[in-house]
């Protein structure tokens, strides 16, 4: 799936960078609107559209603290089952 990342909704800033809100969508653990993690293990929630081959992204930011205990706690019990 490609990305389009043209005229942004929202402005990246140093807390968060393109290519690891793009990681975190192949976090198989990434619920819901988006909760993943990228490969550096940084958590981001994203809004987001799809036609089924591009995905835009509308918002994007690090997590929450209550997002990355939920994040964990699904994690954990998916793990366990």
């Amino acid at each position: 799936m490609e990305f389009d990342w043209t005229n942004l909704p929202f402005e990246p800033d140093a807390s968060i960078s393109l290519a690891g809100i793009e990681e975190s969508f192949e976090d198989p653990f990434a619920i819901f609107f988006n909760l993943g993690k990228s490969a550096t293990g940084q958590g981001f929630f994203s809004v987001y559209r799809t036609n089924g081959k591009v995905i835009r992204v509308v918002l994007s930011r690090p997590f929450s603290e209550s997002e990355a205990y939920f994040y964990q706690r699904r994690m954990s019990q998916s793990l366990s089952a």
